[in-house]
């Protein structure tokens, strides 16, 4: 068909679509831009096929809700596209009809794997079933009915374990987790007006309150690739702190089914592991029987207990190249027993991070919300693996409570606690988010630590954050103040740096041309960062780093994305974190003379520049790069340097059901007294995922992670130096890793998993002709739920 002609039908259709919704007007046409946003949902006892065509009789009584307004990159107008979401629900289900019209470009759709469809066109339905708007159950659907679900929850404590998308400016601060799956039933089809989608949601996929009649709050969004534009069902204003807060509402659930829901989930694991040690190579089997419970006590309370669950099937992490060797990389979860509920553990300053259990013997986790407030426990028996001395198994228990306050508002209270023998370390921390006048937040945590040592001593510190925010669409800002004290520590958290104090001020100006234009928005964002060490900022001490930066974010038509952001730094060295150090000063002949102090170099300056640029989602493609170029600081030797970093991502969709994503990751570090080289690393990645069918799919992962760092020496002398009495020598790494999975999902927790994973290295990098396994392990797992 050709392209007038597909106009002419889209037409068509749109316009017996719109003489069908005035007939049905009277019985619930719910129009966004009209401010018709309590939409009465009707209830029917028949079912219907979930086919994608909306032909059955209860989809014409359904309510009807159109009117849609722009959100990103413009809101306050009209959505440049139609769209139609009827609603109505049985006691056991609710049910959506969407029909999404498409006459401006093509309809991106392919056979994505499960939350894979963010290439795609695709309808995302916000449900709130407490109606407090904080946060709301996510059920994604593309064209064609592939899936992506999970939990949003609007300016978060983002505890970085499950944020993504997470903004400071042109949309409300949100922590998006794609990571839990519920179970619901969706089918689609691209039409010559666009594309028509059913959804089908079991209330037993759903917390909900114990009411009734109880009310739901809800929103859609709209996301359109060839513009790469946003759009809501509700009129929603970017500028506002919270997106969820401007949704509209489901009224009138009655009758609703309140059965308890029991998942037993059984796993078998068949694992055969080999290990290179020197010229030998040793291989063990495993075979281990474990299993997960889902109980749900009642519709807004839920229990998941876990014996020896089995973490085989999780891919692999990617590399990271660190840009401050003091701290440690942060890697989100990706565990199924804890992301299943994880946005239940939110917390500021990241005071939980379930990475921190390693191999579980047996968890429990109980989750829900009472009333006004969210309740989330967990309780671990770690392995002996996991503990310090190898013999005692660390036991780990995290409650967190949250509580609603007025209409968005919410205060906190976060305990943890490990205990290892005699040993522990507890925390105990409350928190509150305030938001007023829909563009203004005021946050602020307090939180203490209570460690005690194999010695028997007992140390105790604070960690504050205050901070104000106002997120405004022409202009914004973000105000906050931190710090920590030396001791705290969060055994089951993720703190990387203590010992500070620091105030960090961002002001954000948002220019918008109109739609259409080529440079659609332009964003300025000035931030000044200082920071002290903790007991020096108490006695008045100069400034220990600094930091002043002006992103620049340019949105261009089409989608595409640029931001350029020039930084200056300036960083004082803190002799104590360098008491461990030595300079091994050596006669012309190379011969060891002594060992001396090492002295960190007095304060230097970096100065750099960041480059980022991200593609639209194209049918075939979509990329991103960035770059890191400039002067920095190395930290091995406390010096000034030349760094390059280059980061490059591509998704490649050459059909339907094949997925290429490639990254190439490069980092040079150059000594700035001599241009010698300090650290390379070098890491391409590949990840193939072939989708045979939505529930089969075959996935390989290959990377080669090729590093390099030079000989340590100290800048002044040029003598080599020491760390902990050992001299730093030159370090190499040539891995290259490769992992297979066939993956059979036909419903969440029914699975069947075969795959195989080695890691080898060869004497130089790149070659692939004395490759050599050190480490491989095949692995077969089997899970089945029973649900009653």
């Amino acid at each position: 068909m050709g392209r007038t002609s597909l106009m002419r039908s889209a037409v068509r259709v749109a316009a017996l679509c719109l003489l069908a919704a005035g007939d049905l007007h009277a019985q619930g046409t719910f129009h966004g831009r009209r401010g018709e946003l309590n939409a009465r949902v009707p209830s029917f006892t028949e079912s219907v096929a979930i086919d994608g065509i909306l032909d059955e009789p209860a989809w014409q009584r359904a309510a009807l809700l159109t009117g849609f307004s722009s959100y990103l990159p413009f809101d306050g107008v009209a959505a440049h596209d139609s769209t139609e979401v009827r609603v109505w629900y049985s006691p056991s289900a609710i049910y959506f009809g969407i029909r999404a019209f498409e006459s401006h470009g093509p309809v991106h759709a392919t056979l994505a794997a499960r939350d894979r469809i963010d290439s795609d066109d695709y309808i995302q339905l916000l449900i709130d079933p407490f109606n407090d708007r904080r946060r709301a159950f996510v059920f994604g659907v593309n064209p064609l009915g592939a899936q992506a679900d999970g939990t949003r929850t609007d300016g978060g404590g983002g505890s970085g374990v499950q944020s993504r998308g997470q903004t400071f400016g042109g949309n409300p601060p949100a922590n998006i987790d794609l990571s839990t799956d519920f179970v619901y039933e969706s089918k689609g089809r691209v039409t010559d007006f666009g594309y028509e989608v059913e959804v089908r949601i079991p209330l037993t996929s759903l917390r909900f309150q114990g009411s009734d009649p109880q009310d739901w709050a809800f929103q859609v969004l709209r996301y359109v690739q060839h513009t790469g534009y946003q759009q809501t069902w509700t009129p929603a204003r970017r500028g506002a702190s919270s997106l969820l807060v401007q949704s509209g509402t489901l009224t009138g659930f009655s009758g609703l089914q309140r059965d308890q829901v029991v998942e037993l989930n059984p796993e078998f694991t068949a694992t055969r592991s080999g290990v290179r040690s020197g010229a030998a190579w040793s291989s063990a089997s495993d075979y281990a029987l474990g299993g997960n419970l889902r109980w749900r006590v009642a519709p807004n309370l839920t229990v998941n207990g876990t014996v020896r669950p089995d973490f085989s099937q999780v891919e692999a992490d990617a590399a990271q190249i660190p840009g401050d060797a003091r701290f440690a990389l942060f890697f989100p979860e990706k565990r199924p027993f804890f992301v299943d509920g994880i946005e239940q553990f939110e917390t500021p300053d990241n005071l939980i991070y379930t990475r921190r259990i390693v191999q579980p013997d047996a968890a429990v986790k109980l989750s829900g919300k009472l009333g006004r407030t969210s309740l989330a426990l967990l309780s671990a028996l770690d392995s002996r693996d996991a503990s310090s001395s190898g013999t005692e198994r660390p036991f780990v228990s995290v409650l967190r409570l949250r509580r609603d306050v007025s209409s968005a508002s919410t205060a906190g209270l976060t305990l943890t606690s490990r205990s290892e023998g005699p040993t522990f370390n507890r925390v105990a921390g409350v928190d509150t988010r305030l938001l007023f006048q829909r563009e203004y937040s005021f946050n602020a945590h307090f939180a203490m630590s209570r460690t005690r040592d194999a010695t028997g001593a007992t140390r105790t510190a604070p960690l504050w954050n205050i901070s104000s925010n106002r997120t405004g669409l022409r202009f914004g800002y973000l105000y906050s103040f931190s710090g920590i004290a030396p001791d705290f520590a969060a055994a089951t958290g993720f703190v990387p740096r203590t010992d500070f104090v620091k105030g960090s001020f961002y002001n954000r100006f948002s220019f918008y041309g109109r739609p259409g234009t080529f440079l659609e928005s332009w964003l300025i964002r000035q931030g000044l960062d200082g920071l002290w060490l903790y007991d020096r900022f108490r006695r008045g001490d100069a400034v220990q780093e600094t930091k002043l930066q002006l992103e620049n974010v340019l949105n261009l038509r089409g989608g595409w994305v640029v931001s350029l952001t020039p930084v200056t730094e300036s960083f004082r060295f803190d002799e104590r974190r360098y008491a461990s150090h030595g300079v091994e000063r050596r006669t012309v002949s190379g011969a060891v003379v002594d060992t001396v102090a090492f002295q960190p170099a007095p304060r230097t300056q970096a100065v750099y520049g960041l480059l980022r640029v991200s593609t639209p989602q194209y049918r075939l493609f979509s990329g991103r790069f960035s770059s890191f170029i400039g002067r920095d600081v190395d930290f091995f030797e406390t010096a000034p340097a030349h760094r390059t970093d280059v980061t490059a991502d591509l998704d490649f969709r050459p059909s339907d059901q094949l997925r290429l994503t490639t990254s190439y990751l490069y980092s040079r570090i150059t000594r700035w007294r001599d241009n010698s080289m300090l650290s390379a690393a070098s890491v391409p990645r590949l990840k193939a995922e072939y989708q045979l069918s939505r529930p089969l799919f075959l996935r390989f992962v290959g990377q080669y992670d090729n590093r390099r760092r030079a000989a340590l020496s100290d800048p002044f002398s040029g003598f080599p130096l020491v760390v902990n009495g050992v001299l730093a020598a030159r370090q190499d790494t040539r891995d290259f890793r490769v992992d297979w999975l066939l993956s059979y999902v036909p419903s969440p927790g029914t699975v069947v998993f075969a795959g195989y994973g080695a890691s080898l290295t060869e004497p130089d990098a790149f070659r692939f002709r004395d490759l050599e396994r050190v480490r491989d392990g095949f692995f077969l797992k089997l899970s089945y739920v029973l649900r009653t």
